[in-house]
């Protein structure tokens, strides 16, 4: 996530800097460096805000659960967190989802990835 990113999903959510600092538990100082660009953005706040983003208002309705969406075979999706633990259209929040074939080994492998995918894009 860049500064960029950062400023649109603060206006899409329409919160002022004060009530995003509120919501990602970090300063109003941390705000504004992470929308001048002076700070990078680190993956839980990044993460955070995603979530954020999906529980707006019709976000959620009328979604497939992501191993429907994927089209994941029976022994993929059972062994995956997201059909585990019935994380359904929130499988970008869970760490150790294989929807590639492998767990990613870190946030930002993960959601370069989840980024491509329409169970998330359709938050963003």
């Amino acid at each position: 996530m860049d500064s960029k990113e950062f400023v649109k999903w603060r206006f899409k959510l329409n919160k002022t800097q004060q009530q995003m600092s509120q919501l990602l538990g970090v300063s109003v100082k941390a705000v504004h460096s992470y929308e001048q660009d002076w700070r990078n953005i680190p993956p839980h706040v990044e993460r955070q805000m995603i979530f954020l983003l999906s529980r707006m208002d019709g976000n959620l309705k009328g979604r497939k659960p992501c191993w429907i969406t994927k089209k994941c075979p029976p022994k993929i999706k059972e062994n995956c967190p997201a059909w585990e633990f019935k994380a359904e259209k929130f499988c970008w929040f869970v760490n150790g989802t294989i929807c590639c074939g492998d767990a990613c080994k870190d946030w930002k492998e993960k959601i370069e990835i989840c980024r491509s995918c329409e169970v998330l894009k359709s938050f963003l």
